[in-house]
């Protein structure tokens, strides 16, 4: 049963890019008012991120006129469209609560500075988040299925296609047999008369 669950799992995984708490993010995701659908945008910094797979979250804070804002998203939701990385927060903590009693220009984090030696030695995070050799795997094998299934249903329909529609030569036959059908007798039997009279003209 475990197997069955952690290969839905899998299925459900997105690429995202790397960030962790500190780091001030904007977030794309889409709003249903109605019949109507909207994008918006929610940026603040990201206080921790909990949980692992398809149910990891994340929780981002924000100032809105004075008034401190949260809200938790789910990693891999299909509601969002679009995680951007804005900044690096220079923090030693995983869970930023003491935040929540801060305002105003005490609640900004310290950005972190990469200097090029930092850089050369790879100790910037990735672009993007990594993703695990399990899920990278399910997702070979889900991609593999989805193949074998388009090439069982065009074999299936390969048969289907033959006698479909004449072929060219088949079809200028039939117009061929369709077009001396057609004429008239009076033609055919004006030619046989117009080469006897040439025999006879070149006698005279």
């Amino acid at each position: 049963m475990s197997s069955v669950i952690d290969s839905i799992e899998r299925a459900q995984l997105r690429r995202v890019p790397f960030f962790d708490a500190g780091d001030r993010v904007r977030v794309h995701f889409q709003v249903v008012e109605g019949t109507r659908r909207r994008t918006q945008v929610f940026e603040g910094t990201v206080l921790k991120r909990q949980g692992s797979g398809a149910r990891e979250t994340f929780t981002v804070r924000k100032q809105s006129f004075g008034v401190g804002v949260e809200r938790t998203f789910p990693v891999h939701s299909p509601k969002i469209e679009q995680i951007e990385v804005a900044s690096r927060g220079d923090v030693r903590r995983a869970k930023l609560y003491y935040l929540r009693e801060r305002v105003g220009r005490r609640a900004r984090v310290r950005e972190r500075r990469f200097t090029a030696a930092e850089l050369q030695e790879g100790v910037m995070p990735p672009a993007e988040e990594p993703m695990s050799d399990a899920a990278a795997a399910g997702l070979q094998e889900d991609a593999a299925e989805v193949s074998d299934g388009e090439a069982a249903r065009e074999a299936e329909a390969g048969p289907e296609t033959d006698g479909a529609e004449p072929t060219e030569h088949e079809a200028t036959g039939d117009d061929a047999s369709a077009d001396v059908g057609d004429r008239p007798e009076s033609e055919a039997g004006d030619e046989p008369a117009a080469d006897a009279e040439d025999p006879a003209g070149s006698r005279g």
